[in-house]
């Protein structure tokens, strides 16, 4: 009894299967709309899965892009930063250099006496050579020269002495507080062949006060008008 159960259920089984694979036969692939249930079905389902297939792949490839654009966007940042960062070095640098300068430019100034300061420098070059045992036959102060910020003043000197006094004396002014430079040196003996005789001129600067600095500022620009004219 239970066999012939068996082999009913085989039989429905058998048949149902050769249904559905009628159902598959001789389908006319350029009208779907007439194939039987089944077919449209699973053809209903294959489109729907490559839709969401073509859905997927197109939604990583924007993921994609939109990725690449990102990292991009980050190369474009890194690189910004790294200019940014040597551009901030190089500034750093720049303020370094700017503070030395200034701190140069000071010191400078330390050096360089005013209009009422110059009659003690004066006296100060005149005691340097006195102090090394040496006669001063001429010290005549010359005519200023007005620069843009500062003066120059020619000394002219003649100095009667040793040789080595000489060589103290002008050592002895290269190193005072303030700057004198001296230059075009000659020396000649004397008759009596004792000592020597050293002409020579030195140079010595002091700054502009401010109004003098006005009346530098206001020819300069009176020339530069009359230029334009």
């Amino acid at each position: 009894m239970r066999n012939k159960s068996k082999n009913n259920t085989a039989s429905d089984l058998s048949e149902k299967f050769e249904v559905f694979k009628n159902q598959f036969r001789n389908l006319d692939p350029k009208d779907p709309s007439l194939w039987p249930l089944i077919p449209r079905v699973f053809l209903f389902i294959a489109i729907a899965v490559g839709v969401l297939i073509g859905a997927w792949f197109a939604y990583l490839n924007t993921l994609e892009e939109d990725l690449k654009a990102e990292q991009q966007k980050e190369t474009t940042l890194q690189q910004e930063f790294s200019t940014k960062m040597r551009k901030a070095a190089g500034l750093e640098a720049l303020k370094a250099q700017r503070e030395l300068v200034q701190q140069y430019v000071t010191q400078l100034e330390k050096q360089l006496p005013n209009k009422a300061e110059m009659a003690a420098l004066l006296s100060d070059v005149n005691h340097a050579g006195m102090g090394r045992g040496l006669q001063f036959d001429l010290f005549r102060p010359g005519s200023e020269s007005i620069r843009d910020y500062y003066a120059e003043l020619p000394i002219t000197l003649r100095i009667s002495g040793r040789f080595h006094d000489m060589g103290s004396f002008v050592s002895d002014v290269a190193h005072l507080s303030r700057i004198v430079t001296i230059n075009d040196i000659a020396l000649t003996s004397t008759p009596k062949g004792t000592s020597l005789v050293m002409d020579a001129q030195a140079r010595t600067y002091r700054y502009l006060d401010p109004e003098e600095i006005q009346a530098q500022q206001a020819e300069a620009s009176k020339k530069k008008k009359g230029g334009k004219k």
